[in-house]
């Protein structure tokens, strides 16, 4: 059976290709699934540096959760919302591909990675962890014997992950993160069909809040699995107690409904019983979700900004706060803070490196990357800005574990040996 849901707008790719016996989202979420950047998210650190203990969550077991969360949000609303049907419903290939896709485009160490790279690359055109998504499953990301040149992705998929539709160069005061790359634009048109922004969406917040309902339902589903599922392992490492929560209550200004919330969290950590109580929120926080109607200036082209999501308030509150309480209590601890400074401080190292190897004009160059950057690299001939994008992306694509094995072998005397060549 069709479904009317989608048009062909809607499953339009980069390239037209001929068909298969998939739907162009099940190709799309199979392309991204069978790709080494989503491998690599299994040793990218989420809150703690991956490989520190084995049942801590890496950008890949989150992806997995977000996914997971993202299709129980949509069978839920195609089973009960009055406004879909049989014929007519949100695709669950389409959900489950912009999740999964949702976080490859981050770099190694975590947050503190991409605050690094954006620094260094500012006068390259910046980086941001989403842009870099875009950036991957439109340039970079290789398929069926396609030659870095992406995975031509439908329309649906890249509106999907595409949480800011802001240029950094659009903003009034350039922001640290939240926006596109400028050389991005042409894939914003695709995306819109051409059409340019009513002037109420102003660059900024108001463009940047103007998402489709897969990219709304991706973004609950993140915002529910790093809110809930983080604050389990942070309870596990030792983080997140009865009195490092207490010891946070104090600081701010809470309501009743926050207290509260506070208390239960402190019930269940100490009845040990955390995890339980937080999967049973997962639940809560997806049945919190309904479709609503919307009037926009791509309505008439597509059932994705026809549609919309709407969270209700009160749940939308509660995560805000166990958000905040993650961000006080671990995100900004000594020991978190010193692991991502140390990353930063091995990227910072790295990148200064390569720029002076491959951007320095007056420098012996040597062949400091992969084979495949190598080539990525001569093409870029003398242009100062792609050569440092490229050297940006080989970094951004590293785990934790290579970029510090690199480190070493670029910095350290005493690492490297025939065998570690290899």
């Amino acid at each position: 059976m069709d479904n009317r849901f989608y048009n062909d707008f809607d499953r339009e790719e980069l390239e037209p290709r001929d068909p298969d016996y998939r739907s162009p989202f099940e190709r799309g979420r199979d392309r991204l699934i069978h790709n080494a950047a989503f491998r690599r998210l299994q040793a990218k650190t989420q809150v703690f540096l991956s490989g520190e203990y084995d049942f801590y969550r890496t950008r890949l077991t989150h992806s997995i959760e977000v996914a997971q969360i993202a299709g129980s949000i949509a069978r839920r609303l195609n089973r009960t919302s009055g406004l879909l049907g049989p014929d007519f419903h949100i695709d669950l290939a389409l959900v489950e591909a912009t999740a999964l896709a949702h976080d490859i485009g981050h770099p190694p160490f975590g947050h503190a990675g991409e605050t690094t790279l954006h620094r260094l690359m500012k006068p390259f055109g910046g980086f941001e962890g989403n842009a870099q998504t875009l950036r991957l499953i439109t340039e970079i990301i290789f398929t069926s014997g396609r030659s870095r040149r992406g995975m031509n992705p439908t329309r649906a998929f890249m509106d999907g992950v595409l949480k800011y539709k802001t240029l950094l160069s659009a903003w009034d005061v350039p922001p640290r993160h939240h926006f596109l790359y400028d050389e991005q634009q042409r894939y914003l048109d695709f995306v819109l069909g051409g059409r340019d922004f009513p002037a109420e969406l102003s660059p900024g917040k108001p463009r940047n809040a103007f998402r489709s309902l897969e990219c709304q339902i991706m973004d609950w589903a993140d915002d529910t699995a790093y809110s809930l599922n983080d604050l389990v392992d942070s309870a596990n490492a030792g983080f997140v107690s009865i009195g490092s929560i207490r010891r946070w209550a104090d600081g701010q200004d809470l309501d009743a409904d926050q207290q509260q919330w506070l208390t239960a969290l402190m019930e269940a950590i100490s009845a040990g019983n955390l995890e339980r109580v937080m999967n049973r929120k997962i639940g809560h926080f997806v049945e919190a979700c309904r479709l609503v109607e919307r009037d926009n200036f791509m309505a008439d082209l597509t059932n994705r900004y026809r549609f919309g999501l709407e969270i209700d308030p009160g749940v939308r509150r509660e995560q805000a706060l166990y958000a905040r309480l993650a961000v006080g209590v671990v995100f900004r601890s000594p020991q978190v803070c010193q692991l991502e400074h140390k990353g930063g401080w091995m990227l910072r190292r790295l990148f200064g490196a390569l720029k002076a190897n491959y951007l320095d004009p007056d420098a012996p160059r040597h062949p400091l990357l992969s084979a495949d950057f190598e080539d990525e690299m001569a093409r870029t001939g003398d242009d100062v800005r792609a050569g440092a994008r490229v050297i940006c992306d080989y970094l951004a694509g590293m785990t934790d574990g290579f970029a510090s094995r690199i480190y070493k072998r670029m910095f350290d005397p005493d690492f490297g040996s025939i065998v570690d060549l290899v």
